[in-house]
């Protein structure tokens, strides 16, 4: 009973993870597309570049983080009612789903539209005449738009092990400054540890 209850969470959370994805990376791409086709400096279209790459880079830290990040410095600092250890705790008790958020849906929606916007970026520089049409750019385009993600991540997840329970702490209380201006509870709903008296 208990094992069918947990495949139909776990096959629920699927199909919704599949479907938010998909709107999710469609949104993205259409304001970063329409961002990028909007901008007419080459180094401003590099910085939207950049702010994807990094993006994921930090969600895929963050996600990291919340599965190496320990629950005890936590409850303590949640009965000290810390601001955001509450809804730390709630993350990291929920570290596969929120890491499966983070790292593959941020991070590689990230990935798949900084390499649109880089093969865009090479486009620009081809028909405005700054460089001949040659194949040899686009690979090179690629290769750095890797290197820096691939060398990014690779610090990023260092840093998330390192200082797995800051990060998260600083996340969630991020978290909760923003939902504290949204209407309702969107992040955390009713589903935070109770608070210790």
């Amino acid at each position: 009973m208990v094992n069918n209850r947990k495949r139909n969470e776990n096959l629920r959370w699927s199909i919704t993870i599949t479907a938010g994805t998909f709107i999710l990376a469609t949104l993205i791409s259409i304001v970063a597309q329409f961002l990028f086709r909007s901008v007419a400096s080459f180094f401003l279209a590099v910085l939207i570049l950049l702010a994807i790459i990094f993006t994921g880079i930090l969600f895929d830290m963050i996600g990291i983080a919340a599965t190496a990040a320990d629950e005890v410095p936590l409850l303590a600092k949640a009965a000290k009612k810390v601001a955001g250890a509450r809804e730390a705790l709630y993350l990291i008790r929920n570290a596969d789903r929120f890491a499966n958020f983070c790292n593959d849906v941020v991070g590689d929606i990230a990935g798949v539209i900084s390499g649109v916007i880089g093969a865009l970026l090479v486009l620009r520089l081809i028909t405005s005449g700054i460089f001949a049409e040659n194949p040899l750019i686009s690979i090179i385009a690629t290769g750095v738009i890797s290197a820096v993600t691939v060398g990014g991540k690779s610090f990023g997840k260092a840093l998330a092990i390192e200082r797995s329970t800051e990060i998260i702490l600083t996340f969630a209380y991020i978290l909760t400054r923003i939902e504290a201006i949204l209407p309702g509870k969107i992040f955390f709903g009713r589903s935070l540890p109770p608070r210790r008296k």
